[in-house]
């Protein structure tokens, strides 16, 4: 109880910044952890412009057939 005390008592500002606006980074690190395993599985890629492409292609929704 007492450690769940100190860790509040340390985050009580984005606490209470939770409280009223009722906003996370959850979509954005949703988001970091596919642009990251987006990554591990080609193993890298020639050059940026394929890797953004990827990153569109999985993350943006799309469908292979029209």
């Amino acid at each position: 109880m007492k450690k769940v005390a100190r860790m509040i008592q340390r985050r009580l500002e984005n606490v209470i910044t939770y409280c009223k606006h009722f906003i996370t980074n959850a979509v954005a690190e949703g988001l970091n952890s596919k642009i990251m395993s987006i990554k591990r599985r080609a193993g890298g890629y020639r050059n940026p412009e394929n890797f953004k492409t990827a990153i569109y292609f999985h993350c943006g929704g799309l469908s292979m057939y029209p």
